[in-house]
């Protein structure tokens, strides 16, 4: 994997112009609702990005794992609502949030994504499942560069991002 050749300084500068893109996103400056992810060492780095939400004023959610096959949403407030949870992802610990069709952003990591906006996930399957339950929510999947492929296998149940940046 193309991810192994860069150190995690690295993968944390090659973050910087990504997030920037999200950051400045129509869309993404229009919305209240956002939800986003809280990045692993080898994903384009989230963190910075979601205290500068939360201090634009946005409503953050992050996904907290809570089955082997489902995840719920959570409100953000700062960096203590954080403890390590499923496959040792920190995960939010604030408020449940079931008011889905408020979310007006998703932002979505993937493993690769294509020119057909298709996503490769880790295998589990959890946004597969949950994107569906917010179909009104513009999905934007975040990836370096390299992650970008012409094509990967998808199949009916793989949900699709809007837009890749």
């Amino acid at each position: 994997m193309q991810k192994r050749q860069f150190t995690s300084q690295q993968l944390c500068e090659l973050s910087l112009p990504v997030m920037s893109r999200l950051l400045t996103h129509p869309r993404v400056k229009a919305a209240s609702i956002i939800l986003m992810y809280y990045s692993l060492a080898d994903e384009v780095n989230t963190h910075e990005a979601i205290d500068q939400l939360r201090e634009a004023g946005k409503q953050v959610l992050l996904p907290a794992v809570v089955s082997d096959t489902e995840m719920e949403l959570r409100c953000y407030e700062s960096k203590d609502d954080l403890q390590g949870g499923f496959f040792d992802i920190m995960e939010p610990v604030g408020r449940l949030f079931t008011d889905y069709p408020s979310i007006d952003v998703a932002v979505v990591p993937g493993m690769s994504f294509d020119l057909q906006n298709n996503r490769l996930g880790r295998g589990k399957g959890y946004y597969d499942r949950f994107l569906p339950l917010i179909p009104q929510a513009y999905k934007i999947g975040v990836c370096f560069d390299f992650q970008r492929m012409p094509g990967i296998p998808a199949d009916p149940l793989d949900v699709k991002v809007d837009e890749v940046i």
